[in-house]
């Protein structure tokens, strides 16, 4: 028969390690933030750039035309406005992306030893 430890003993175990339970949320907290900010940034700028109202999409000079933003201002392409519509995988994709970039960049932070002691 297996024994299970008490919850006492439970306890105790997480108590001793609440720093480092701390410092990984801390951390983690911060990263999802980073990823959110950066993530939601590069978007907003884009639905602006291409929503109909503005300025950029309004230098394509005929009705019903967005410009899309490319590398480089100088190079102009503009496509139908029907053909720019949301579409079933622009919820997950994104999300996925801001997933995997969290759990990279806490590989990263694990791999320089910022969550090992510092009096060992």
């Amino acid at each position: 028969m297996m024994s299970f430890p008490s919850l006492n003993t439970i306890f105790r175990q997480v108590i001793a390690l609440w720093p480092q339970f701390l410092h990984a949320l801390t951390w983690t907290l911060l990263l999802t933030l980073t990823v959110c900010i950066s993530s939601f940034a590069s978007e907003m700028a884009f639905v602006s750039a291409v929503s109909p109202s503005s300025s950029f999409s309004r230098s394509c000079k005929a009705e019903g035309l967005v410009r899309i933003p490319l590398d480089f201002p100088s190079e102009k392409v503009c496509l139908p406005g029907h053909m720019m519509r949301r579409s079933k995988v622009d919820f997950f994709v994104p999300t996925v992306f801001a997933g995997l970039v969290v759990a990279g960049s806490a590989c990263v932070v694990r791999s320089l030893g910022l969550w090992e002691s510092e009096t060992g």
